[in-house]
């Protein structure tokens, strides 16, 4: 009981990161623009490193604010350079982004004497020392993040998927854009103080890759990401507590690893599902013949 206990918050908190990142993850992957989550994620932390320079707490209110700043700057380049009409591929302006808050991240560490047990905390986390006010304020403000995409959900998937026929509807998709990066901002912001960048971009992306091997449309696609999110992090959690490793590491390698097995098992779950469909198939003539006696 003590071990549920004190696995129960973080695991809570994990289900949280899941729900609202594998939703994200679709339009990420379908953007085509996969690194943008790990980018925000450092442009937050690099926010974060600078409240540090200026003796703020790492956990302050304060602190957040300075990191949401960064990151709605982030939201703001990303959303004024559409990729299929700029000179420049989107994507490359994202990894120069993270390539350079990165830099200026340990930079900027350098400075902070006695931060370097923070900066490996901005990459991998500590998602076990959650708290529970951490995970309350965290549901209630990523509820709000997905009742806002669930309202414009006909907008957001538009210009994710099409946005050339979103122009032609008059969407100002450089407009959403924003709004869905900036949205984003706060989703990243709040996740990398839990998780830390490296396991943010896991549940982004991750999940997502992997619906994408068995499932077509958004639906399908949005069940097996939360499936797998869900076994995933509480196979993580409990195997970092059990042999007593870094949970943020343990629960990435656990994604990359299950992620490996699902792409190698897929030939034949796909081929089991196929001989299902024609077996189905072969019988519901029968059937009907059958009623149509009776």
């Amino acid at each position: 009981m003590d071990m549920l206990s004190f696995l129960l918050p973080p695991f809570i908190a994990s289900l949280i990161l899941t729900g609202i990142h594998a939703y994200l993850g679709v339009h990420v992957v379908e953007r085509g623009v996969i690194f943008v989550d790990l980018a925000l994620a450092q442009i937050a932390a690099l926010g974060t490193t600078v409240a540090l320079l200026y003796g703020m707490d790492p956990h302050s209110q304060a602190t957040y604010w300075v990191s949401l700043t960064f990151t709605f700057i982030g939201a703001a380049v990303f959303a004024t350079i559409r990729g299929y009409r700029a000179r420049i591929p989107q994507e490359a302006i994202i990894g120069i982004s993270y390539a350079v808050a990165s830099a200026a991240a340990i930079l900027a560490m350098s400075k902070a004497v006695g931060q370097a047990e923070h900066l490996k905390e901005m990459l991998v986390g500590n998602i076990l020392t959650v708290s529970w006010t951490e995970v309350k304020k965290t549901a209630a403000l990523y509820g709000a993040i997905g009742l806002f995409h669930y309202l414009f959900r006909r907008k957001f998937l538009l210009i994710s998927m099409d946005p050339r026929a979103a122009e032609e509807e008059g969407i100002s998709v450089r407009f959403w854009d924003f709004l869905f990066y900036a949205s984003f901002g706060f989703v990243v912001t709040s996740s990398v103080a839990i998780a830390g960048v490296l396991l943010v971009f896991c549940y982004l992306i991750v999940p997502s890759v992997a619906a994408m091997l068995y499932a077509e449309r958004i639906g399908p696609r949005l069940a097996i990401g939360w499936t797998m999110g869900t076994l995933v992090s509480a196979l993580g959690v409990f195997l970092s507590v059990k042999i007593d490793l870094p949970t943020g590491a343990t629960m990435v390698c656990t994604f990359g690893i299950v992620l490996v097995l699902m792409a190698a098992i897929r030939g034949t779950v796909m081929r089991a599902l196929g001989r299902m469909n024609q077996v189905e198939a072969k019988a519901a003539p029968v059937a009907s013949q059958s009623q149509l006696r009776g």
